[in-house]
């Protein structure tokens, strides 16, 4: 049999039929006329070789092939109907999905906080599961196992879709008792050491070689540009681990200022602007196109640019 072919009108008759075991009462119904129901029987009857429903003095009764197929044909009309009804709206305050979310050190530091607090009114038993870059690859997002990643990225899949969040510069944190701060300038700012911190993309790290500007980033990056190299002295690819060691030692942290930013408070550090040129970041959310018309993950999705952009002009 060629499923292809198959009317499923006739399909939606016989569960009819099965139910009431009669043409009559079958067809109002439907709102069909009796010739049709009948006409409709006379088809099943074709398609499955199989008479289906028998006259006897008990009124219309089904045939063995009959009773083995009521159940499955009923199912079945209950999936098409779920598939065709209008998506049912999300709604946030009754919904305890968990949403699975990689974000880098950098983002977890400056949008999840704010995020939170928007979850815990508008969404109180919604969970977030927040993984790190190493916990993740692309093939997790391009099947759907985690529902967005957040991070600065070189290159994604040209399937996944994205959004910046936003751009950020940069900006220097020093220790008020750092002895750089008398006089900053570029010159000072080589003769001290440094703390590295960055992670890009995702998947497990790789230790550091100093000498491989290209994979030091951005900072490393526009200091090559000018002909010079910094002293790095700490690698970590944790930012709260290079404030606090900026904020203790000698070590000055070069960072995206959004994070300097939470430090405007901390009176044991300056936030000094660098004093050479370095190319703003951009902080995207990419996700799968699996996921790109879920009800629940669009919510989500426009809280967090939401968010970003009240980050951005400085409302949080």
């Amino acid at each position: 049999m060629n499923v292809s072919r198959i009317d499923l009108n006739l399909l939606v008759y016989l569960d009819v039929l099965l139910r009431e075991r009669n043409v009559t009462k079958a067809a109002d119904q439907l709102g069909i006329t009796q010739p049709a129901m009948s006409n409709g029987l006379k088809r099943l009857r074709n398609l499955f070789d199989d008479p289906l429903l028998i006259r006897t003095s008990q009124g219309m009764t089904p045939t063995e092939r009959a009773n083995e197929l009521q159940p499955i044909i009923s199912e079945l009309i209950i999936g098409l109907e779920k598939a065709v009804q209008p998506r049912a709206n999300f709604d946030p305050l009754d919904s305890d999905k968990v949403f699975r979310v990689m974000a880098s050190d950098y983002a977890e530091a400056t949008l999840i906080p704010p995020l939170i607090a928007k979850l815990r009114t508008q969404a109180p038993n919604i969970i977030l599961d927040i993984m790190t870059p190493s916990d993740v690859s692309f093939p997790d997002v391009e099947q759907g196992r985690v529902d967005m990643v957040i991070n600065r990225f070189d290159s994604i899949p040209q399937s996944f879709h994205q959004k910046v969040l936003w751009s950020d510069d940069f900006s220097c944190l020093i220790s008020k008792g750092n002895p750089v701060l008398k006089k900053f300038s570029l010159d000072s700012y080589l003769k001290a050491k440094h703390v590295w911190v960055s992670k890009t993309g995702m998947g497990v790290g790789v230790g550091m070689n100093p000498d491989d500007v290209q994979r030091l980033g951005w900072v490393d990056e526009a200091l090559t540009r000018i002909g010079v190299k910094r002293q790095i002295t700490v690698f970590t690819r944790h930012y709260q681990t290079a404030c606090l060691l900026a904020e203790q030692q000698d070590l000055i942290a070069t960072i995206p200022s959004k994070m300097a930013r939470h430090h405007n408070n901390n009176d044991r550090v300056s936030i000094v602007p660098p004093p050479f040129i370095i190319q703003p970041i951009a902080l995207t959310m990419a996700w799968s196109p699996l996921l790109q018309n879920n009800p629940a993950h669009q919510w989500m999705r426009q809280l967090i640019t939401q968010t970003a952009e009240e980050i951005n002009r400085g409302d949080v």
